[in-house]
């Protein structure tokens, strides 16, 4: 089946997770959650080593939609509020406990996606698993989802999700990638459980059991199986600190599920929502879009209509932002223009005939610093005046061997007419999704010492 939405894949690596949180406690699943209590929860977590192809690949899970807009969310009784921290790779990484007792287990945090899905392999006795997985088989709350379960039948309006039954009448799942890889297993019910009264309703969950790479996905978008549609959170947020680019400890961000202490600080632009009839090939309706109006190079305002930053007929040109994609990716129309404008600041200096990852070709191995002084600070410019500010000191990303990219791409290397704001232009900013009042937060700050 061919591959309907998108977004890359990378790494976050957590030393240490701090929850404090405001769960309800389930009774059982026939009761309403009570005894509403705020906790303050502490967890050591280890690094995980990174996939040698992470950074060139592209996520396609098959969660993309143009069938419905995602409903109104309902406050919810209890208020979740959760505080992580990451540390800075190319993506984003939590570690998660799930289960009863809870494993933990590394996941992407990912707002360009719906499902979430965890690595289901049951440990041999005397051989440890390759990577950290979940074993069901050691968790009390642990159920499989049958085949005659709504979710697993097609045409569900907003998930459409390649399934089908196993030998076990159980429902099955895939999960495509553009390199060749892949995750598939049997859609599950499992919680997140922080204490033993302190956990979510059981929630639809991807148990991968046959799986290339090592960590599972935490879907956030706004799909109605998404994990902060299923947990009812009202927001979440989270601020991604600067790359490392010399040897020792990478710096640590903070990741936020409910509300954020700096938010008081926050500069606010509206979601914008597609109708259940705005059913456009190109769209995805489930994304965080907004409504971007332009993008500075130095002093300089591009020749960019805003238009082009918006959905056309066929949902061409929608600008989403997005936890899990690297770089930013823009349509030719954009991407020409910031191109042209690199060449005739820098031209010279660009490394001819080379591409990194088969997406950036805006690449130099020269003087970084000189360099990024020549390009200048760039901002993409968003609506009620809210920009997301790229100091020249980070226009460029450290690709290795001495080689430093635009983090820029053309949408065409995804094989999508979207425009994708990445992590790596959302460095030392705080992204909050108030999906209560439908808006997107943005905030500046050291990341790394907010985490500290």
């Amino acid at each position: 089946m061919a591959p309907t939405s998108l977004c890359n894949m990378h790494i976050f690596l957590f030393f240490f997770l701090l929850f404090s949180v405001n769960l309800s406690e389930q009774l059982n699943h026939n009761k309403s959650a009570t005894n509403i209590t705020t906790f303050s929860l502490s967890f050591p977590l280890t690094s995980l080593p990174l996939s040698t192809n992470t950074t060139s690949k592209m996520f396609y899970s098959s969660l993309f939609s143009n069938t419905k807009r995602h409903p109104h969310l309902t406050k919810p009784s209890s208020s979740y509020n959760y505080k992580l921290s990451f540390k800075y790779s190319m993506a984003l990484i939590v570690n998660l406990p799930i289960g009863t007792p809870p494993q933990v287990q590394p996941m992407v945090l990912d707002t360009g996606s719906q499902l979430s899905w965890i690595q289901c392999h049951k440990k041999a006795p005397k051989i440890p698993p390759p990577t950290a997985s979940f074993d069901p088989s050691l968790s009390s709350t642990f159920s499989n989802l049958p085949c005659s379960h709504p979710v697993c039948k097609p045409r569900i309006p907003d998930f459409t999700l390649p399934t089908s039954c196993d030998q076990n009448r159980l429902c099955h799942y895939s999960y495509f990638y553009a390199d060749g890889t892949y995750a598939e297993g049997n859609l599950v019910r499992e919680k997140f459980t922080f204490s033993r009264s302190l956990f979510t309703p059981p929630l639809i969950l991807g148990c991968a059991t046959e799986s290339t790479d090592p960590r599972g996905i935490l879907g956030m978008n706004r799909g109605r199986l998404s994990f902060a549609s299923q947990s009812k959170i009202t927001k979440f947020s989270y601020c991604v600190p600067t790359r490392q680019t010399r040897p020792g400890p990478a710096p640590t961000g903070s990741f936020y599920l409910g509300n954020n202490p700096s938010s008081t600080g926050f500069k606010y632009v509206e979601m914008l929502t597609f109708a259940q009839s705005q059913r456009m090939p190109n769209l995805d309706p489930l994304a965080y879009t907004v409504a971007m109006q332009g993008i500075r190079i130095g002093m300089r305002r591009l020749n960019i209509s805003p238009a082009v930053f918006r959905a056309d007929a066929g949902g061409s040109g929608q600008t989403m932002v997005d936890s899990g994609s690297e770089f930013t990716y823009l349509v030719n129309e954009a991407y020409d223009k910031v191109r042209a404008e690199v060449v005739r600041v820098v031209g010279p200096r660009m490394k001819k005939g080379y591409v990194y990852g088969g997406v950036a070709d805006m690449c130099f191995d020269g003087n970084v610093v000189e360099i990024g002084r020549l390009i200048g600070d760039m901002a993409f410019e968003l609506e009620k005046g809210v920009e997301i500010v790229v100091p020249k000191e980070r226009v460029l990303a450290d690709v290795g061997g001495g080689i430093h990219c635009v983090g820029i791409a053309s949408s065409d290397k995804l094989g999508a007419a979207s425009n994708i704001i990445g992590n790596f232009h959302q460095q030392n900013l705080w992204v909050e999704f108030d999906l209560a009042n439908r808006r997107v937060g943005f905030g500046s700050a050291d990341c790394s010492r907010l985490a500290n």
